[in-house]
């Protein structure tokens, strides 16, 4: 088991401890689950921009952390939309199998 799955499991664990109401009080990842779906959407896109701004800055150690924030984010919402990890991963195996495909981009007009 890979640690992202490691860490998958866990955050549907806390999941079920939100719909049973058997959570801990200082579970941030139950306090995302209570908000709901737009609150865990705000964190995906304000942890993409802090990627980005870390990738920008060059410190590979920020970018790192960042990355780490964004991807656990990106998983609560996965949970929350009931989307399993395990798919996820299956995507991007389909896709690992067409590198080297050359694939036909539209051009785009920036004038526009």
């Amino acid at each position: 088991m890979t640690v992202y799955e490691e860490i998958f499991e866990v955050i549907k664990e806390r999941k079920k401890q939100f719909e049973t109401r058997t959570a801990a009080d200082n579970s941030y990842t139950c306090y995302l689950f209570e908000k709901g779906v737009d609150k865990i959407c705000k964190k995906v896109g304000e942890e993409a921009t802090e990627t980005v701004i870390a990738a920008k800055n060059g410190d590979n150690n920020e970018l790192a952390n960042e990355i780490n924030d964004l991807l656990y984010h990106v998983m609560v919402l996965c949970a929350e939309r009931g989307l399993e990890w395990s798919e996820v991963e299956k995507v991007l195996e389909e896709r690992n199998e067409k590198i080297g495909n050359l694939k036909q981009f539209h051009q785009v007009d920036k004038n526009t």
